[in-house]
């Protein structure tokens, strides 16, 4: 229930404490996971922080020493354990805490199975899809490196990138890589190294260890903040046999240090026999190439047409020569044909022309009309007439018609 509280009716400070440990004091007996820092064993009692691995929170606990002992020597700074614990509130002093009752270690067997559990649901929500993972570039002009400092797994990308491609840039971000503060540094080194416009590949680097000084590296948060990089991430976590979270969710997985740094850059040595190689077969593609078309000239060369091009030319000559006589003598022999025909068909005119008839005698006679007067009953006496003879026309009148 809500406290009824105004400007003018205010609650003193003990009521506010007593009514936060009433609550708090509700929440009875707890069990509480978290990974143990600062712990500190002051007469026969002992202090520690226990830290939450995923999210940036902590709660101080509070216990007898016979607790702490029982759990066994495990139980040290950086150990995961399980606290059976009652909270409490004191209120002179408005700090909360909670007061240990049984302390128990994670055991592998269980972070083995935890992990398990993490990585399906990190699998059912597709961050190791083969898909998302990003190739590296060929040659990054900087590469951002989150290693320990002065750490072999450090020694080991920058000695042998070095030697593979001696002008190749790091930025080096220096974190712890195991312990309750590995998670926070590595994230905030991935955030610093992923902001730089310049840093084209991210290595994340560790040598060896127990599976306990790897869980940082199977971190949820570290994980997700790899998945949501912008920049292409390396993975290079211990040794072969090791296989953290990180491994999955990285875009190249290196099995060491030494491994990521090859496949980070190239070998100077073998790029140069490279191009000396594609150098030479370009060279050798060129010669082929040229031999071909030096073959391919002196073949056109060869031909008699460019062998002895005036030659060629007089028999085109010639030909053209022949070509113009047969053409003379084709229309030739037309215009002598078509001016037979001419003379045959003209004959012929002037053999059925009604002036040919005229010229041995024969007259026409019309009527004014124009019309041929075929029988003499066609006319009457008196009718005027046209009498067209060879030499001309003559006006006749008809006058006494007689009967043939």
């Amino acid at each position: 229930m809500a406290m009824e509280t105004t400007a003018e009716a205010p609650v003193p400070v003990r009521t506010v404490l007593q009514a936060v440990g009433g609550w708090i004091g509700r929440l009875g007996r707890i069990w509480v996971e978290g990974q143990i820092t600062d712990l500190n064993a002051r007469g026969g009692t002992v202090y520690m922080t226990l830290r939450d691995p995923v999210a940036n929170m902590s709660v101080r606990v509070v216990g007898p020493r016979g607790v702490f002992e029982a759990a066994g020597p495990a139980v040290t700074d950086g150990a995961r354990v399980v606290v059976h614990a009652k909270p409490d509130f004191w209120i002179n002093r408005g700090t909360f805490s909670l007061s240990a009752l049984e302390v128990r270690p994670v055991g592998v067997g269980e972070l083995l199975a935890r992990l398990e559990r993490l990585k399906q649901v990190l699998a059912s929500e597709g961050l190791f899809r083969p898909e998302r993972k990003r190739p590296l570039p060929f040659l990054p002009g900087k590469i951002g490196l989150i290693c320990g400092r002065d750490s072999d797994a450090e020694h080991d990308v920058l000695q042998n990138a070095r030697r593979r491609w001696p002008a190749v840039a790091f930025r080096v971000e220096n974190t712890a890589v195991q312990g309750s503060y590995a998670v926070g540094e590595v994230m905030e080194a991935l955030r610093k190294l992923d902001a730089d416009p310049e840093i084209e590949v991210i290595v994340i680097a560790r040598g060896g260890g127990a599976m306990e000084d790897l869980l940082p590296f199977s971190d949820e948060a570290l994980v997700r903040a790899v998945s949501a990089a912008r920049t292409p991430v390396v993975s290079a976590i211990g040794h072969e046999q090791d296989s953290p979270l990180l491994d999955l969710v990285a875009d190249v997985r290196a099995s060491t240090p030494t491994d990521a740094a090859k496949k980070t850059v190239p070998d100077v040595r073998e790029q140069l026999q490279l191009v000396r190689q594609l150098r030479d077969r370009g060279r050798r593609c060129l010669a082929g190439g040229l031999e071909r078309e030096l073959h391919w000239l002196r073949n056109v060369r060869s031909r008699p047409a460019l062998a002895d091009p005036v030659r060629e030319i007089e028999r085109q000559s010639e030909q053209v020569l022949a070509l113009r006589d047969r053409a003379r003598r084709c229309v030739a022999s037309a215009l002598d044909r078509a001016g037979d025909e001419l003379s045959h068909t003209r004959a012929r005119l002037v053999a059925l022309s009604p002036a040919a008839t005229l010229d041995r005698g024969y007259a026409i006679v019309q009527r004014e009309d124009d019309a041929v007067v075929r029988e003499p009953a066609d006319v009457k006496d008196g009718d005027r007439l046209h009498v067209r003879l060879s030499g001309g026309r003559l006006a006749v009148t008809v006058s006494g018609c007689e009967e043939p």
